[in-house]
């Protein structure tokens, strides 16, 4: 009796290892069939724009983006009197995500008078603890419409107002060096309607680069900096230079900078920036940008 005990414990022993070694195969044959999925850098900027220009972030989808960028500057020798500034000038703008990589936008500036639109789709994320995808990669497409007074003598005789358009391409390249400084560089094509009296190119070629440190829990120091390899002749320009704090309050950006751009949409600020950046003849320009984030979308419940 106590040899059949025996006999039978040794049977459940074999059957039991057999089982798990069997098991084990299973589950290396499965990791090796999916391998774990790649975690990814998230809020390498904090915004969908750095201060000037775009950042490589998108929304989460179904989130609604209400911007309102201002822009204050002096004139010199300005005799009418004003509250702070002389002149402000403002883009109304709205964002929308369809997907987690895919953002299109709207705006409106009332100095300028210009009507913008883009759209711009996440195409590379940068992952953790790899070699593989050092870098996260967007591709940004803008349209600009201007609309110009022209006189019956002009460039379009017989017509009050004409449209200019432009359009501006951009890779934007970034990478989250540590939790709290970020760095991106953003290889720039802008073609634009010009003025054929002028030898000015309607192809334009610019670089620009842009970085956030972390200076606090919600607070952050950013900088742009735009280099122009073939700008305009028939004007002086400048290349377009920001640098300010980022304030995070929930759903709520607060962005603090001091430039000399007077522009909000790419083809403008970045080749036709007429002011050096300095304290003197106003070419100091204050700017506050407000952002506010609505989930119109909410998770469901699994």
């Amino acid at each position: 009796m106590k040899n059949k005990i025996k006999y039978q414990l040794l049977t459940i022993a074999i059957m039991v290892l057999g089982s798990s070694i069997n098991a084990q195969d299973l589950l290396d044959k499965l990791n090796k069939e999916f391998p774990d999925k790649p975690v990814y850098k998230i809020a390498t900027f904090k915004t969908t724009r750095i201060g000037l220009g775009h950042s490589i972030e998108t929304r989460k989808k179904g989130a609604l983006e209400i911007s309102l960028y201002n822009r204050y500057w002096n004139i010199p020798n300005f005799e009418g009197q004003r509250f702070l500034a002389d002149v402000v000038s403002t883009r109304y703008g709205l964002d929308y995500a369809f997907s987690d990589n895919l953002t299109v936008g709207l705006g409106y500036t009332n100095h300028d008078k210009i009507t913008d639109g883009f759209f711009k789709y996440k195409l590379i994320k940068q992952r953790k603890n790899t070699k593989k995808g050092p870098f996260s990669i967007s591709l940004l497409q803008s349209i600009s419409s201007r609309s110009v007074n022209t006189t019956s003598g002009g460039l379009y005789p017989g017509n009050k107002s004409t449209n200019n358009y432009a359009f501006t391409s951009q890779v934007l390249v970034a990478r989250k060096m540590n939790s709290e400084f970020s760095l991106q560089v953003s290889p720039t094509f802008i073609h634009k309607k010009v003025d054929k009296l002028t030898d000015d190119p309607n192809n334009q070629f610019a670089i620009g680069f842009g970085g956030r440190h972390k200076i606090g829990g919600h607070a952050s120091i950013v900088s742009e900096y735009f280099y122009v390899a073939n700008p305009i002749k028939s004007v002086n320009t400048y290349n377009a230079f920001m640098v300010g704090v980022n304030w995070e309050l929930s759903h709520l950006l607060l962005q603090f900078h001091v430039t000399n751009a007077r522009n909000f949409v790419e083809d403008t600020f970045i080749t036709q920036t007429k002011n050096n950046f300095n304290a003197k003849d106003g070419n100091f320009h204050f700017g506050f940008n407000a952002t506010f984030v609505l989930h119109t979308k909410k998770k469901k419940l699994k």
